[in-house]
């Protein structure tokens, strides 16, 4: 068996379908060897970091930045984490309206630091919801677990 961690702020209606997206993608029923663990970023620790085998990470961008519970689970597992988690995979997923190059920005170097290995570009939702951003974020959390599941990373 292999961890998933989905750790996601969803301080709304939308972005909790985006969230649940990611679930229902990882949680696709080809991938018998995935367990998928769902938290918070206000809730999560660096043990769920620890648990994991692979990361999603997904927040809301806020005044060009990612949010702040994001922040704070970063302020709150960084030094926990930092040389135990090297190579760690993961994915980030951006939902904004408008432009999301400082949360990007911000969340990569934090994740560089941490030396953890990007397995597909940042997914950038930005502008007005669409039902796009669902499917979107749903084949995020396909293809991340699909790559655990066959030993890819």
């Amino acid at each position: 068996m292999a961890n998933l961690l989905i750790n996601v702020h969803c301080p709304s209606s939308n972005t909790k379908r985006l969230r649940d997206a990611l679930v229902n993608g990882a949680a696709h029923p080809d991938l018998a060897n995935i367990t998928v663990r769902v938290t918070e970023p206000l809730k999560a620790t660096a043990d769920d970091v620890f648990w994991a085998d692979a990361v999603i990470l997904g927040t809301t961008v806020n005044f060009g930045y990612m949010s702040g519970a994001m922040k704070d689970f970063f302020d709150r597992s960084y030094e926990t984490c930092l040389e135990k988690t090297e190579g760690l995979p993961y994915a980030i997923a951006l939902r904004g309206r408008s432009d999301a190059t400082g949360a990007k920005a911000s969340m990569e170097k934090i994740v560089t630091g941490l030396k953890w290995r990007a397995v597909q570009e940042p997914l950038l939702c930005i502008g007005d919801f669409k039902e796009s951003f669902v499917i979107e974020w749903q084949e995020l959390g396909l293809t991340v677990a699909a790559g655990l599941d066959s030993g890819i990373y």
